[in-house]
């Protein structure tokens, strides 16, 4: 995983709505997601070419129409790599309070 390119693709707002455009109904068209973007075909298309370079878009040619579908893997990667660890420390600081104010 190259994660600047994730975190490039993640920075920008457009970016993140066509990800959740395709989580809420992947194998979609480029025709289909710009309905749902206030922008012209071509700056879509280049929104879309980022997250393919991050690789967190991947696309399908079914006959004549490209599909596009979200790669949940990159996230995953980046939610293990920098996320993750930060959540077991506060659990754990949790968990010692927890047993602290019960009096175990």
């Amino acid at each position: 995983m190259d994660a600047d390119k994730v975190f490039k693709a993640l920075a920008d707002t457009t970016r993140r709505k066509l990800l959740d455009l395709l989580c809420e109904r992947n194998g979609q068209t480029l025709g289909e997601l710009c309905e749902h973007l206030d922008m012209a075909r071509q700056s879509v298309t280049q929104h879309i070419g980022l997250l393919e370079a991050a690789s967190l878009v991947s696309t399908v040619w079914r006959g004549r129409e490209k599909l596009h579908f979200i790669n949940p893997v990159p996230l995953h990667e980046v939610y293990e790599r920098w996320v993750r660890k930060f959540e077991r420390q506060r659990l754990s600081l949790l968990h010692d309070l927890k047993k602290q104010l019960e009096g175990e």
